[in-house]
């Protein structure tokens, strides 16, 4: 069979030598014009008058634009309309789009869009979270509130208590391919639209309704992304809407991309949080209470916020089972980026908090981290216990921790390194070292619960060679090549026979977007059932010529076995194709078992759980703040896995990145609102010198116990948390410098790791 092997990237000689093509690349028909925005200085406020006789008179400039002068819909939003393409009479951050430029080329759309002057009256702008809350500037009426059992009287009648809060910064996608689409009028007065995306049918959706189309007279296309990250699920809409627009009032395609500052001011980032938690425990660390208050800056419109807090809490527990706990969240608005989906979609940071909780804890009663995390683990699916529910009302029977924790500190010699390392920081005065270890436990599917389904197109060709299409889309993450090795071993047939194209909603409608992990699990089940479809079809025309029954029928090696006879797989289509057997089906997959009542916090809002855990080893300066992450070491559950060498890869990305954000990945607004970390120049993602120089990455042995493609599991999502560690590591080498527990917010940059150390040594 083709899945289960280490298979390279179906496009990585095109990566490697700069021939994949991206949407920028795609070659432009003659008389294709580009686009630009002019944006908002200012981060709230009224438009009172708009000077745009330069922009027009602009060389090469063809069309200027404001919400007026567009033809129908002015909305961009992903979910409540709150999102116009164009200002219409307020703004509402420093970026925001307030009219469009239509030209030539590319620099002089940019260069005109600069020429437009744009009158304000300037109201006060609500730029943190403080700031909302006393405005009571949020979405939905009042807070969130997900409980179990009664947290604030367990907490009060617990031995021993901690409580604290700490902030959590936002962060950019940084995806090496910036936003862009092109759209070209069809003849029939449709339009085709090619857009750098992980929703291509929210992009038909949204281009139909602009230009007063029904959906079938719109088809986008996306080929590859270079990164999305969750940055291009709902950011793209405004590039696809503006080229069709545009390309409907002049008759010629449209292109438009975002240079890099333009890219980072205008669009959002991942959603910054306050954490505050007041947690109760007995002496031997259990667990008895716990209580988290959530604030989430979402920016101005409310994009995917929602879902994004509500997974927030659904991580809250990660993995411990907490007899009474209560999760508060609020969801405040605003004069920011409209924060939306990043790589987690909240749930790093949900889990974040119970990590801090469990460090501050074992500070608290001297005990090793990693032991208290054991020892209020959910039970294993063997151990019969009565409550092994989250705080939402899920039973959790597919805990992998305790084993993969136990393995996991025994193949990175954790007990050794830490008492090693502690005896070495007693000789250093300026240096210290800290070793952490964190699990994670991140439950796979969408929470809109509608959204958990998924269709292919399969054709087999005479001679065959066969073609499939699916709604996912490839962002670099290998989903092409692991569903091309899911329809290879249906037909089992070698995988350089399968080729599956760009993802295309002329071909494959309804679809979902690629995010929340599940790429695989719902586009590979897809492909599976439209395969099984033909291959069924062939093997009952096969076993009636050679007069057996189809289960004799058998699909192996490039070979078609029926009883003791034996031809080729191509031999055997073509006898089906004679014998006017259809060849092409497609296929449609829904997630079982998933329910879930947002509003109530109660159901099963995961088809299951996947795991990982992470031990972290860095070293702090003093004097500077600067640190290092030395090595880590991860044993990570894919489940029984497509394909090692991508989920491996996955893995060690997912840890850097989510490492970046808590360390190096500082946003910072100044009191005006605007952004000044724009550019590769103030804004620090990892680099290949800041990946651990000792790097340890294996796949747990295991296989999931529900019924997903070939019994593997998610891994796109799931491996960013283990970044944790990286966190919890910094803190421990922190807290070496005195005995007061580090209030250690993140971003821990080197100035936030200094002063944190300042605190440590001063008692504060």
């Amino acid at each position: 069979m083709s899945v289960s092997k280490p298979l390279p990237h179906d496009a990585a000689q095109l990566h490697v030598t700069g021939a994949a093509r991206y949407v920028d690349d795609i070659p432009s028909p003659a008389g294709t014009l580009h686009l630009a925005f002019g944006l908002s200085p200012i981060a709230r406020g009224h438009i009172t008058g708009m000077h745009l006789h330069d922009v027009q008179h602009s060389p090469g400039v063809a069309a200027v634009l404001t919400a007026r002068g567009l033809p129908f819909s002015n909305d961009v939003s992903p979910s409540i309309h709150d999102e116009p393409l164009l200002a219409a009479g307020t703004v509402n951050y420093v970026g925001q789009p307030v009219f469009m430029v239509v030209a030539d080329s590319h620099r002089n759309a940019r260069i005109a869009a600069r020429r437009g002057r744009v009158d304000y009256a300037e109201e006060p702008a609500l730029l943190t979270l403080d700031a909302a809350l006393a405005a009571d500037s949020r979405f939905e009426e009042g807070p969130r509130i997900y409980a179990k059992g009664d947290a604030a009287a367990a907490i009060d009648a617990a031995p021993r208590k901690v409580e604290g809060s700490f902030e959590l910064g936002g962060q950019e996608h940084f995806y090496l391919e910036g936003q862009a689409a092109m759209a070209w009028p069809q003849e029939d007065g449709g339009m085709l639209v090619f857009s750098s995306t992980q929703h291509p049918t929210e992009i038909q959706h949204k281009v139909a309704e602009a230009i007063g189309l029904p959906m079938h007279a719109v088809r986008v296309e996306t080929r590859r992304m270079g990164g999305g990250f969750g940055g291009k699920e709902s950011q793209g809409n405004a590039l696809a809407v503006a080229c069709a627009v545009a390309a409907r009032l002049t008759g010629r395609p449209c292109k438009m991309r975002y240079d890099r500052d333009d890219d980072m001011v205008i669009t959002g980032k991942r959603h910054a949080f306050r954490i505050s938690y007041r947690a109760g425990f007995d002496e031997d660390g259990h667990l008895q209470g716990v209580e988290f208050l959530q604030l989430a800056d979402c920016g101005w419109a409310q994009d995917l916020s929602l879902p994004v807090a509500d997974r927030a809490m659904l991580h809250a527990d990660n993995a411990y089972l907490i007899p009474s706990i209560r999760i508060e969240s609020h969801r405040l608005r605003t004069n920011r980026q409209s924060a939306t989906a990043y790589r987690g979609f909240g749930g790093p940071q949900g889990m974040i908090g119970i990590e801090r909780v469990m460090d501050h804890i074992a500070h608290d009663l001297g005990m090793d981290p990693a032991e208290l995390r054991q020892r209020n683990y959910y039970a294993a699916p063997a151990e019969a216990k009565p409550d092994n529910t989250t705080p939402y009302g899920m039973e959790v029977t597919d805990f992998e921790l305790h084993g993969m924790t136990a393995d996991l500190l025994r193949s990175s010699d954790y007990a050794a390194r830490k008492a090693a390392i502690a005896e070495w920081n007693k000789g250093q005065t300026h240096l210290k070292r800290g070793i952490a270890f964190s699990p994670v436990k991140f439950g796979i599917s969408f929470t809109l619960t509608h959204l958990n389904q998924a269709g292919a197109l399969v054709h087999v060709y005479q001679d065959g060679s066969v073609h499939l299409n699916h709604g996912g889309t490839e962002m670099g993450q290998g989903l092409f090549q692991k569903v091309a090795q899911v329809a290879a071993s249906r037909f089992g047939i070698p995988l350089e026979k399968v080729k599956i194209t760009a993802t295309d909603t002329g071909k494959v409608p309804n679809t979902s977007a690629t995010a929340a992990s599940s790429g695989s699990d719902l586009n590979g089940m897809a492909v599976k059932a439209a395969c099984d479809t033909i291959r069924d079809r062939m093997a009952e025309h096969l076993a009636l010529q050679h007069q057996a029954s189809p289960g004799d029928v058998v699909f192996e090696g490039g070979q078609v076995r029926i009883g003791q006879d034996e031809m080729t797989f191509d031999q055997a289509v073509m006898s089906c194709y004679q014998g006017r057997v259809s060849l092409s089906a497609t296929g449609f997959y829904k997630t079982p078992k998933v329910e879930w009542d947002r509003i109530k916090g109660q159901g099963r809002p995961f088809y299951y759980f996947a795991y990982g855990a992470a031990v972290t080893e860095v070293v702090v300066d003093a004097l500077s703040g600067e640190n290092r992450i030395l090595r880590c070491d991860i044993l990570h559950d894919a489940g029984a896995s497509l394909n090692p060498a991508l989920d491996i890869g996955q893995i060690e990305g997912g840890y850097v990145q989510g490492a970046g954000w808590l360390t190096t990945e500082e946003l910072v607004w100044d009191e005006a609102g605007r952004l000044r970390t724009h550019a590769p120049s103030t804004y620090k993602i990892p680099a290949c010198s800041d990946r651990p120089d000792v790097f340890n990455v294996a796949l747990y042995d295991g296989r999931n116990r529900e019924d997903t493609i070939y019994r593997s599991k998610a891994v796109g999502e799931p491996p960013f948390m283990l970044g944790i560690s990286a966190w919890l590591a910094l803190s421990d080498a922190v807290s070496a410098f005195g005995d007061t527990y580090p209030a250690l917010n993140a971003p821990a940059t080197a100035e936030e790791v200094w002063r944190a150390i300042r605190g440590v040594r001063d008692g504060i």
